[in-house]
């Protein structure tokens, strides 16, 4: 299948064997990783505090999507924003909350053409877009700390570029303090209740533009 394209620095990705058979998982449930790879994620812990001092706002109220047009204006108006080329966006969500949907709509108001897959078995993909290099992360089946290194997953986080995150609690530690964090869940009908968060300055720009 083909990907969208590929950021002008290309990051090498390990194929990773999936059991197929449990897609339909509510919650993943991770095997806690083994004590010798634990100090990975609390080092990356410590360098993510320097890089994001943590500062917290909030949208004044929850916003409701009433369909998907809600979400292509929320999604354009984030990328009318410059700060956007280089934030960490991380989306939170049930399955079937949202958050691919909005992935989509925010790279097709970034230029992004053809087909936008889900990463779901890749974990990434990479989009090489008018402007700006993003990468789309789903950590749903991520379970491996080593491949945070082994991926250059690491590089990705401390560069430039659009990073989105969904299922970010998945990877824990290892992520950085994300600049705007999006709480997705489902309404009555096609209807969607959304919280934002920012978390860094730059979080704080753009939720001044949603």
């Amino acid at each position: 299948m083909e990907t969208v394209g590929k950021p002008r620095k290309q990051t090498g990705f390990r194929a990773r064997k999936v059991d197929a058979g449990h897609a339909d998982l509510g919650e993943s449930e991770l095997a806690r990783p083994p004590a010798d790879l634990r100090h990975i994620e609390r080092n990356l812990a410590l360098t993510a505090v320097e890089l994001h001092p943590q500062i917290v706002g909030s949208a004044p109220r929850p916003m409701l999507w009433k369909g998907e047009e809600d979400t292509r204006a929320f999604a354009q108006r984030l990328a009318g924003h410059p700060a956007v080329k280089d934030a960490f966006i991380a989306l939170h969500g049930d399955l079937g909350a949202g958050k691919t949907t909005l992935v989509r709509h925010l790279l097709r108001a970034l230029g992004a053409e053809g087909r936008i897959k889900s990463p779901t078995y890749a974990v990434v993909e990479p989009y090489a877009l008018p402007g700006l290099d993003a990468w789309h992360f789903d950590f749903y089946r991520f379970d491996d700390p080593r491949e945070w290194e082994d991926a250059g997953f690491r590089d990705i986080f401390a560069g430039p570029g659009l990073k989105l995150a969904e299922w970010p609690g998945n990877a824990g530690a290892l992520l950085p303090v994300a600049d705007l964090d999006i709480h997705l869940a489902v309404g009555d009908g096609d209807a969607r209740e959304v919280g934002v968060q920012a978390r860094t300055p730059r979080g704080q720009e753009l939720l001044a533009c949603v």
